[in-house]
């Protein structure tokens, strides 16, 4: 080999020109490879092309020899520092990891890789080219595929100054997020707002009411409305909402607001075809009177009067039959369990439960429910599985899969595997905010039914094993969508565990460094005890790692 010192501009050396022919070969077959395979086969070639060619002008071998030699005069205390420093640092980073996967549902270095190093190896994935037309199968299989994460209004929502505030006040924490309330206050904006407010003094602060942040300053901006307009509706159904501490206050301002929203319904009706402005007047009149019946109606359901609840609620819904997208049916099917009027029940769920309809966790779970209850009180795992499942049964457990499969996250707040919180104003279907919000208003009505639980727990997991792979295909429903827990982490407060489905599984890199942290702190136990043994075992990894310099090296020393 040539030597080191002559002139810049000779012929390159025949080692590096033999490196690459080497790495074209390599290149060619590795095209067709995965790109996160393309570069790392890229990085490893190039650094040793970096030795071939640089490795007589840096004199490396020399190098090499110069740093065996500092690292064979090391003390055993250098290398306890080192093992205990590269155990804290690895641990350090596992907690992290740990930590950013329990919060976000990913590693961190994984992320980081993705997002930032695999565009500089040229990492980009091929996706197959979408397909120019679709038959009517496929196009409704492509349409259910499709992650739904619409976020609905909670049907059985709390009331803000009378449960929600109390708990706060009770506990010290803040059971509903920033985005949830935002959530609300676009809801009030758009059911008590319309054009035509400018016209209204009252209406006119109102709306500048439920934009809002601070609490206090929207009880302050009602009040004001109520002085230029003392049969302002919307003015006592914020105060009803937010300023009432108790159940029965929340019910005397909604009454308030009742006899002021008819009388405004009524005015809107004679002239609601004047004008636009004059229908869009009369939707949110409409949308006012509706919400007022129902809160009222769930004020009677808390109270007590549970058959006052479920008139109201049946008369709601017969008044208006086309605002069913507020799902006053749930309302009326919890009032309805609370009777033990399962007949009722079933004729609910007979004209809710419909394929065109969409479902909810409390139309899968209620129908699963009555058809338990027919068999519960005599089942027994040991018995069914020596005669087997009766027809009765079978309904049953395909009722507990079907429900199940809609929602997987309900049966371990049922079976009290996991605790509950106060739900949410708006919930996520299919999703733990979904399952929060049934489980909080439903549990006692399957503690009620005797073996309804034993059932559901000897039966829920065998859901999982008919649609292994739910996310990509579902077995009566759509699959699983995979925007959940994102929403779900939205809506439900810090201090609750979400629950995550599919599980996912622990990343390769907190593995890796809950290993790596193991084994330096293994090594480091190790010095601590026995520093001469260690010694020869460095000495011996040095003698493996640079075989050429290390022996004349070891024995000098």
């Amino acid at each position: 080999m040539a030597d080191g010192g002559g002139s810049g501009r000779g012929p390159p050396c025949p080692g590096a020109a033999a490196a690459l022919r080497r790495w074209e070969q390599l290149r060619r077959r590795v095209a067709a490879a995965a790109p996160w395979a393309r570069g790392l086969l890229a990085v490893a070639a190039g650094l040793g092309l970096f030795y071939v060619v640089l490795r007589v002008p840096l004199r490396l071998r020399d190098s090499l020899a110069a740093v065996t030699v500092f690292l064979s005069t090391l003390t055993p205390k250098f290398y306890f520092a080192l093992t205990v420093t590269s155990s804290f640092i690895s641990g350090l980073i596992f907690v992290f990891e740990w930590w950013h996967f329990r919060k976000y549902g990913t590693s961190f270095i994984e992320q980081v890789s993705v997002s930032h190093l695999r565009p500089l190896i040229g990492g980009t994935e091929n996706s197959p080219p979408a397909p120019a037309a679709f038959s009517a199968g496929e196009s409704e299989t492509s349409r259910q595929n499709m992650p739904e994460c619409k976020v609905w209004r909670n049907p059985l929502n709390l009331f803000r100054g009378a449960e929600y505030s109390r708990y706060m006040w009770v506990t010290g924490k803040e059971p509903l997020t920033y985005y949830d309330m935002n959530l609300s206050a676009q809801d009030h904006q758009n059911f008590f707002t319309c054009d035509t407010d400018a016209l209204r003094p009252s209406d006119t602060v109102m709306q500048k009411a439920w934009r809002e942040r601070n609490p206090q300053a929207r009880i302050k901006a009602a009040y004001q409305a109520l002085e230029l307009n003392n049969d302002c509706a919307t003015a006592y159904v914020l105060l009803a909402e937010e300023e009432a501490t108790t159940i029965v206050d929340a019910e005397k301002y909604f009454k308030q607001a009742l006899k002021a929203g008819e009388m405004i319904y009524r005015k809107s009706q004679n002239c609601h075809s004047q004008s636009p402005q004059h229908e869009a007047q009369l939707r949110r009149d409409t949308n006012v009177l509706v919400y007022v019946k129902r809160r009222l109606a769930m004020c009677a359901r808390k109270l007590g009067r549970i058959r006052e609840a479920v008139k109201m609620m049946r008369d709601l819904m017969k008044e208006f039959p086309l605002l069913s997208m507020l799902n006053i049916h749930e309302n009326l099917l919890e009032a309805l369990l609370e009777l033990q009027a399962y007949a009722d029940v079933q004729a609910v769920l007979a004209k809710y439960d419909d394929i065109s309809l969409p479902k909810s966790a409390a139309i899968c779970y209620t129908a699963a429910l009555l058809k338990a209850r027919a068999v519960s009180e005599r089942f027994s795992p040991e018995t069914a599985s020596k005669r087997g499942l009766s027809t009765a049964e079978i309904n049953a457990v395909e009722a507990i899969h079907r429900a199940v499969e809609f929602n997987p996250h309900v049966p371990k707040y049922l079976l009290e595997m996991k605790s509950l919180v106060l739900p949410p104003e708006h919930i996520l279907k299919r999703g733990d905010s979904e399952a929060v919000a049934y489980a909080f208003f439903h549990l006692q009505h399957w503690k009620r039914i005797e073996g309804a639980l034993n059932l559901l727990h000897c039966t829920w997991e065998g859901t999982f094993r008919m649609i292994p792979y739910p996310l990509e295909k579902g077995h009566l429903f759509y699959p699983y969508p995979s925007c959940t827990e994102t929403a779900d982490r939205e809506l439900l407060p810090t201090f609750h565990e979400v629950s995550v489905y599919p599980q996912k599984e622990l990343p390769f890199f907190i593995h890796f460094t809950a290993g790596l942290c193991s084994f330096s702190a293994m090594l480091a136990l190790l010095t601590h005890q026995f520093p001469e043994l260690m010694v020869i075992f460095a000495k011996a990894v040095l003698r493996v790692l640079w075989p050429v310099s290390a022996p004349s090296v070891l024995a000098s020393s």
